[in-house]
């Protein structure tokens, strides 16, 4: 995933289809320097982690 398309959907108020790993995640912030994203698997917050934004890929249709 680029880092606008990313950043695009840390800001939307609309929850997007992103899988990490074949699972789906919360785009909390993207570090556009080190083109890394702060991310949580749905439902399961504590489990933020650090990613580099190749590793994330949008479905299509948005959660809802």
């Amino acid at each position: 995933m680029n880092v606008q398309r990313a950043k695009e959907i840390a800001a939307s108020p609309v929850m997007a289809n992103v899988l990490c790993e074949g699972t789906q995640i919360y785009i909390q912030h993207v570090n556009e320097q080190t083109e890394t994203a702060r991310i949580y698997p749905l439902g399961n917050p504590e489990e933020e982690r650090e990613v580099p934004l190749y590793s994330l890929s949008e479905q299509d249709g948005a959660l809802g």
